[in-house]
């Protein structure tokens, strides 16, 4: 008898892909969130999902690591099911869910230190990886600070490290650069960089057009729980900037008739 071939085999088939979501859909009483989306995210790639506020992108994204049950659809991480082997596929991600709360009575080295060991992660390679996840997000000389009197920049920098210190396959980041410094937003671009060239790969959900079209080399455009396009940057905007052609898809611009007055001259 032959043996069957990944064409037959949905997770070997998704396993070439970072994250393969496959018609996720939610319902909240009798609003719809998400309508069966359907999204591939390559290895190695930098993908953006935007969308308007209310779009959809964070029910989607929290369906997709596991932590909203779909009431429809399947979410696998390099082949794993999210939902069938949720320790599995969780091992292989870090998460920056928005607006998570912290263990913020904690000092900055200590959550990370903490995130380390709930992983399973011995100590002394905690405590490395520790110190240089410190240094690169420029923290160490906040290490023994707690969390609660971080800054806003500091704190998303804080909950990101504590996402990379086992070292994960797919970093999926809900809004990492809102209420960010320009300093900080550069800091975690750099590092967010160097992570996809050394073969990570990275989600990441906005609604910053440009930082999206500067960073990511795919996206998809989400409005109203539905992916209206989907693709590398270039395929997906066009001839026009991605913000022009983002505008477009989600239902164009509003007019500004009836403010004449606002003209002072």
């Amino acid at each position: 008898m032959p043996l069957p071939s990944d064409e037959n085999n949905p997770e070997a088939r998704a396993g070439s892909a970072a994250l393969s979501i496959r018609g996720l859909a939610k319902r909240f009483g009798e609003k719809i969130a998400v309508n069966g989306v359907t999204l591939e995210v390559p290895q190695g790639s930098f993908y953006g999902l935007v969308g308007p506020n209310g779009a959809g992108k964070t029910t989607t994204l929290s369906m997709a690591t596991g932590l909203l049950r779909p009431d429809f659809g399947q979410a696998l991480v390099h082949g794993v099911d999210v939902w069938a082997r949720p320790l599995e596929a969780k091992k292989l991600m870090g998460i920056l869910p928005d607006g998570v709360r912290l263990f913020d009575r904690l000092t900055g080295e200590q959550l990370v230190t903490y995130a380390g060991l709930l992983r399973g992660m011995d100590r002394e390679t905690v405590a490395e990886r520790t110190g240089d996840l410190l240094r690169a997000f420029d923290l160490t000389n906040d290490a023994g600070t707690l969390v609660v009197d971080y800054s806003a920049g500091m704190t998303k920098k804080i909950a990101l490290a504590s996402a990379l210190i086992h070292a994960p396959k797919l970093l999926v980041l809900d809004e990492p650069f809102e209420s960010v410094d320009p300093v900080s937003a550069a800091n975690i671009r750099d590092i967010l960089a160097n992570y996809v060239q050394s073969g990570g790969s990275v989600i990441v959900s906005s609604h910053v057009m440009d930082l999206v079209q500067r960073m990511c080399d795919h996206v998809a455009v989400i409005a109203a729980g539905t992916v209206l396009a989907a693709g590398t940057v270039d395929e997906v905007r066009g001839d026009a900037t991605l913000e022009d052609r983002f505008v477009e898809l989600v239902g164009g611009r509003n007019t500004s008739d009836g403010l004449s007055w606002l003209r002072t001259s």
